[in-house]
């Protein structure tokens, strides 16, 4: 994952309610900030977050 990405993603991270960031394990941290694809549960857990293109 180059530069660019890693800053987006955790921008997008940090922008979460702190309600959501706290339901997030430590390993679902990771997966969001570096995984190509993500698990079905967090995709759970950041459903109203998340827009189709």
């Amino acid at each position: 994952m180059d530069k660019k990405t890693e800053k987006i993603r955790q921008e997008a991270y940090e922008s979460l309610p702190h309600i959501i960031k706290d339901s997030l394990t430590p390993e679902e941290k990771e997966l969001f900030l570096t995984a190509e694809q993500w698990p079905d549960s967090l995709f759970a857990k950041l459903d109203e977050f998340i827009t189709k293109e």
